[in-house]
This record gives structure tokens, C-alpha cells and sequence, in this order.
């Protein structure tokens, strides 16, 4: 009877240590979008990567796209109990430094390969790539090879693209088409209108009317056609390249001033551009890295053609016109 009863205590002791460890164990909150966050993207391995090393629990928190977890972070305010925010872009940056909840990295970035030099202090980079038309070579072999070209084409030429007030895609178009053409801008998109089949709230809504041959091209990325060549085989999908050029995405993540795990915070930036973290970027992401991974990096991605010259507008320029800029693009397409 002593020895059970001496059992039962060892047991509730060593049941009460670990209760007492899990709750000495920090938890990071991330808020990202869902694509990065599912199953089958970057979220999974980076969560695991870390948390091998942290000693923390790693909690992501996902919303439909990047600019909604930009606004539900602007609703809480200081309240938010978020630590980081994961996959806003370069475009939306400049809003969310405008907010003043978000802490300085303090981090080096002394390795990184992007195609500018970056110099933010609030926010760590991610991934990028540029914004492009997708099209098949089967249906359409011959792609445009600019705007301009694109509107001359037949009406029944088809294209979707994405709403800029929900998706980065649909705001990187914006800034694109405005970087491209200027105060020529509201003549693109009235050009575009015959052709745009439909602007849908998320780039997955646009990107599976492609797949289903309903539309002839849609908004994406350069580096789109490396998940269709390493994941289906497929090599017909292409980005069209524009004699004028194209626009950027960087994704960045920052830190949360409001946080009370600021180091860890940190650490795990850290992490996410390290070349362990980077690593998982390509092939779950489907973006370039934004560090030199050297033979890490799948060979699929330097055979993809990029263009020749990258467009760029002021982070200022745009967080004071882009609501104009879409203002306009919606006047013209709708």
C-alpha cells in the first residue's frame, strides 16, 4: 500500500513538472495568409525548423490574403496578439509602417541576394518576384509582348485578374500598369476592359480559371511556371515578358511593437532569412529566395526567364496615391 501510494505521487510530481514546462514554454504568434500557413506551404517546415531550436511553440494565424491580416492588425491595434506578420509585400509596407506598431529588426541581412539593395529597418524580406501574365503555349503560342500589345488583341481574348483592394497581386498590377505608363495609366485600363473576363477577390479564384481554360491568361508571377515543370511535368505554362518591364514583390515580415516576446521575435526573423530558413521557400512558396542557396536552390528556377528591366515607384509615392490609383482602375474597368 505505501509503495502505490508512493507510485501515485512520483507520478502526479513528474505530471505537475511537465504541466509546469509547457507553461514555461514561450508561444510566437504569427499572423500570415492562408496560403503560406496550409499544409502545403512554407509555414509547415518553418515551424518545425524553428521550434527545433527555440524551445517555444510556433502559432500560425492565418487570413484570407496579406492585406487581411494587415487589417485585422490595424482593427486590434496594441491589443493584437500577434508578435509578427508574415507576407505583407512592399507595396503594403509603407501603409503599415504609416501605423506605427511595428518594431525596428534590428538585424543585419548582410547576405542577402535580392535586386536592390534593402535597406528597411522595420521589415525583413521574405521572397520575390515579379508580377506577370501566365499563358499555354498550347492555345496561345504567340504571347503579347507588352500592354499595349495585350488591348490590340481580339476581344475574345480573355484575361483575370485580381481585386487590389484584397489581393497583392491585383495591387501590384496597379502599381505596374501606373510605373509603366504614368498619367497614361487610365488609357491601359480602358484598353484592358474588353478583355478582362473577371477580377476575383484572391489569386487562387483567378489562377483556377487558367487551369480551367477559361480564361487565356492570368495574373501572376515569373517564377509560377516552376511549380507546374517540377510539380505536374508541365512545361507548357510561361510568363509573357513586357518590352516595358515589370513590377516587384517583395513579401516581408515585421515585428509587432505591442509583442512581449521582442528577442524571440527577432530570433525568428532571423531564422526566416537564414539560408535553413530560405531553403523551404522555393518549392512550397513558389517565389525566388532571398538569399544565395547556391545548389539548395531547385535548377528548374534558373531556367525561367525573367525580365530584363524591374520597374519601381517611391514606397511614399505609393502609400499616398495608391488608393487613387486604384480609384482609377476600378473607374475604368467596371
Amino acid at each position: 500500500m505505501v509503495n502505490v501510494t508512493r507510485l501515485a505521487l512520483a507520478v502526479l510530481a513528474g505530471l505537475a513538472s511537465t504541466a509546469a514546462l509547457a507553461q514555461d514554454k514561450p508561444t510566437l504568434t504569427i499572423y500570415t495568409y492562408d496560403g503560406f500557413a496550409s499544409e502545403w506551404g512554407p509555414g509547415v517546415p518553418l515551424k518545425a525548423g524553428f521550434e527545433e531550436t527555440c524551445g517555444c511553440t510556433v502559432n500560425w494565424v492565418a487570413a484570407d490574403s496579406s492585406i487581411g491580416t494587415l487589417r485585422r492588425v490595424q482593427l486590434e491595434g496594441e491589443t493584437t496578439q500577434a508578435d509578427i506578420i508574415v507576407g505583407l509585400d512592399t507595396a503594403v509596407a509603407g501603409e503599415a509602417r504609416a501605423t506605427g506598431l511595428f518594431a525596428d529588426h534590428g538585424l543585419a541581412l548582410d547576405n542577402l541576394a535580392l535586386p536592390n539593395e534593402w535597406t528597411d529597418a522595420q521589415f525583413v524580406p521574405v521572397d520575390y518576384s515579379h508580377f506577370a501574365f501566365m499563358h499555354d503555349t498550347d492555345m496561345m503560342p504567340e504571347p503579347p509582348r507588352s500592354f499595349e500589345e495585350l488591348i490590340a488583341l481580339p476581344e475574345d481574348i480573355k484575361i483575370a485578374i485580381q481585386d487590389p483592394r484584397s489581393a497583392t497581386p491585383g495591387l501590384g498590377l496597379v502599381l505596374w500598369v501606373k510605373a509603366a505608363y504614368g498619367d497614361r495609366a487610365a488609357e491601359i485600363w480602358e484598353g484592358l476592359r474588353p478583355h478582362i473576363l473577371t477580377v476575383t477577390r484572391e489569386w487562387s479564384e483567378s489562377y483556377s480559371l487558367f487551369l480551367d481554360e477559361e480564361v487565356d491568361m492570368v495574373l501572376s508571377y515569373t517564377t509560377s511556371p516552376a511549380y507546374h515543370i517540377i510539380e505536374d511535368g508541365d512545361e507548357t505554362i510561361k510568363a509573357a515578358l513586357f518590352e516595358e518591364g515589370h513590377f516587384p514583390q517583395i513579401e516581408v515580415a515585421g515585428i509587432l511593437k505591442s509583442s512581449d516576446q521582442q528577442e524571440l521575435a527577432s530570433q525568428f526573423l532571423a531564422y526566416l532569412a537564414s539560408p535553413d530558413g530560405q531553403k523551404v521557400i522555393p518549392t512550397t512558396n513558389w517565389m525566388f529566395p532571398v538569399v544565395d542557396l547556391g545548389d539548395e536552390l531547385d535548377p528548374v528556377f534558373a531556367t525561367l526567364p525573367q525580365p530584363e528591366k524591374t520597374l519601381t515607384l517611391p514606397e511614399e509615392e505609393i502609400t499616398a496615391n495608391s488608393r487613387a490609383w486604384i480609384d482609377e482602375m476600378l473607374a475604368a474597368v467596371q
